[in-house]
């Protein structure tokens, strides 16, 4: 609607052309007045305002959200209700959308947001807010963890500079997950802009409020953080949120030292010293930025080796040669890291710089890498310091286990240090890591942390990745082999040279990630587990094994670190048996029933398989 709005304005201008050369008519262009958008503050009361839209985001459960005319604020007509699903919901991962227009809305006049909202139980709603359009999003504003409960209750985002919204599109939006992993209902009622005159005391920041002092490099490009807005509510609250940087002026005091882009994308030129602040409707913004620029910086003379692996055997981070997927961010900022984080060019070449390095995390959260089909784990590091003994340079990856999520009890980490002859000074080092070398990492399939450490201060990274290096064999080539132990001495519970124990059930349904399939290899049946973190098998029915003597498995595995088998009674009473992986083709083993103690042998039921990696198993039998 806009683009045809500003369409018909030049139509009209080309028509006043056309009339002035056809009449001689004098005309000042001036007196053509803008177009003025209209100044509707209503976003939802007791349904939909006037060209109001919904949109769920990806990945949220398309259906969460819906008008509901039973639960409603002071008996209006209608209220939104939104659905958030459980943990692992096939239908979505979380609850997501945003409401607004196709015409832009003057809201000038008004200086809040204001709703009513209430939920099933007490919860924390991760983000709420306005100016999200699906488009530029220019004038976003967001509420992080705002606490609900199960009464009605009047909420209040502030317009940090209400003169900017003079054609907002973006109404309102919300995003929130599980909470605890169960899901719940919340409603909000009465959605409109207000002007409010209690309001009181507003104050603008950048990185929070404090101020940074930064030491840099020419080419180094620094993102400001940390820009909210507050203001003190009629109850005496102050109400913080989350503003886009449109909102403010930037202004360097040395502009041939560092620029500053509208977004608050600090570039630095040349030596010097320059201070970084900005403005928020005329007032000051707490926070500025005091930079000094050494001048051109020792940095690597030629970029990385450009890598070769075939983009569907890679999964990306940070390179120019493939597609990248989603990084949260490349400087987590923890509690005691000293780690500054830039994006420079080198020849054209886009590379990490990181100064003052103790740690640094970096985090994909919001889209976890599964890496179990993966093999390797890779990345350039160039730097400029010593690396003489002792002096190391440390890698460690994060999988946040089978629930997706920080805590649990299931997540899983490993750490490997690097040191001379790998490590070399002035020179592009590429680590090409064997994923099975991380042995503590019990899983691959929900990686959503890297962490950087070590003795060396300056460290350029770039083409990190994960990749599966097809010259290993993910699978076995050839039939496990075939058994010659007489039928009349053996319990089977999966062989194609036996009968197994009828009603065996090979996959139960146990919450394990593990994907169960079973395929031929030379003709012969093979069941292959992958992505193991654990995985069960019920017997038919109850075996009694006091007079067997064995336990036979067949196994395979190119990339697990970790094996353990079980067998079970019921208690449960169960006791590992741990298998030496990765294996140099099909291993066969006969494991003393005796080292399964105390499990009863006379009343077994099931079996159990833990560990990482894919297995393959044949073979599998109780024998005399």
């Amino acid at each position: 609607m806009i683009k045809r709005i500003f369409a018909t304005t030049r139509l009209i201008l080309f028509s006043l052309g056309v009339i002035m050369l056809s009449t001689h008519c004098e005309r000042d262009l001036a007196d053509l007045q803008p177009v003025e958008f209209p100044n509707n503050p209503d976003v939802f009361r007791d349904g939909f305002s006037a060209g109001l839209q919904y949109a769920a985001f990806g990945g949220s459960v398309p259906t969460a959200f819906d008008v509901d005319r039973n639960v409603t604020y002071n008996n209006s007509a209608a209220s939104m209700r939104f659905e958030v699903p459980d943990v692992n919901d096939p239908r979505g991962a979380y609850a997501g959308g945003a409401f607004f227009t196709d015409v832009g809305r003057n809201l000038t006049g008004y200086n809040a947001l204001t709703f009513w909202a209430k939920a099933s139980q007490p919860a924390e709603i991760d983000i709420l807010g306005f100016g999200n359009d699906f488009g530029q999003s220019k004038y976003l504003v967001s509420v992080s963890g705002l606490k609900v409960n199960t009464n009605w209750t009047k909420y209040i985002l502030p317009i940090p500079d209400p003169s900017l919204l003079t054609a907002e599109r973006g109404m309102f939006f919300y995003s929130e997950g599980p909470e605890n992993g169960r899901g719940y209902t919340f409603w909000i009622d009465e959605v409109k802009f207000e002007y409010l005159g209690t309001l009181a005391h507003p104050a603008a920041s950048l990185f929070d409020g404090q101020n940074q002092n930064i030491s840099a490099e020419n080419e180094e490009v620094i993102n400001i953080t940390g820009m909210n807005f507050s203001i003190n509510l009629p109850t005496g609250v102050n109400q913080k949120v989350n503003i886009s940087p449109y909102y403010f002026r930037f202004v360097s005091s040395n502009p041939a030292v560092a620029s500053v882009s509208e977004t608050g994308v600090i570039r630095v030129l040349s030596a010097g010293s320059t201070t970084i602040s900005a403005t928020l409707g005329g007032n000051p913004a707490a926070g500025v930025v005091n930079l000094t620029s050494i001048g051109q910086g020792i940095r690597p003379p030629a970029p990385a080796p450009a890598p070769t692996r075939p983009a569907q055997d890679v999964i990306s981070m940070f390179s120019n040669v493939y597609t990248n997927v989603p990084v949260d961010t490349w400087n987590t900022r923890w509690q005691f890291s000293t780690a500054e984080e830039s994006f420079i060019k080198i020849q054209n070449d886009d590379v990490i710089r990181y100064r003052n390095l103790n740690f640094v995390g970096i985090e994909f959260v919001s889209s976890k890498i599964n890496a179990s089909e993966m093999t390797h784990f890779h990345l350039n590091i160039w730097t400029p310091d010593p690396t003489d003994p002792p002096r190391s340079f440390k890698v460690l990856l994060v999988d946040f286990g089978a629930d997706g999520a920080f805590g649990g009890g299931d997540d899983s980490s490993h750490e490997l240090s690097f040191t001379r002859p790998i490590l070399t000074t002035g020179n592009w080092i590429s680590l090409n890591i064997p994923l099975s070398s991380f042995t503590g990492l019990t899983s691959r399939r929900n990686l959503a942390q890297l962490v950087l450490s070590g003795d060396l201060r300056n460290v350029f990274v770039d083409n990190v990745y994960f990749y599966k290096d097809t010259s290993i064999p993910t699978s076995p080539a050839t039939a496990a082999p075939n058994p010659s132990v007489p039928p009349a001495n053996v319990i089977s519970v999966f062989s194609d040279a036996y009968t197994n124990i009828p009603g065996t059930n090979l996959n139960p349904n146990w919450g394990q990630a593990t994907v169960v399939s079973q395929v031929a290899i030379q003709g012969n049946n093979t069941l292959k587990y992958t992505g193991l973190n654990y995985q069960g098998i019920q017997f038919g029915s109850n075996q009694n094994l006091t007079g067997m003597g064995f336990l036979h498995l067949d196994f395979w595995t190119a990339n697990s670190t970790l094996l353990n088998v079980y067998i079970i009674s019921p208690g449960p009473v169960e006791t590992a048996f741990k298998l030496t992986v990765p294996t140099s083709g099909w291993s066969s083993i006969d494991i003393p029933l005796s080292a399964f103690a105390p499990v009863n042998l006379s009343n077994v039921f099931q079996m159990k398989f833990d560990g990482n990696g894919d297995i393959f198993l044949d073979n599998i039998y109780f024998r005399k």
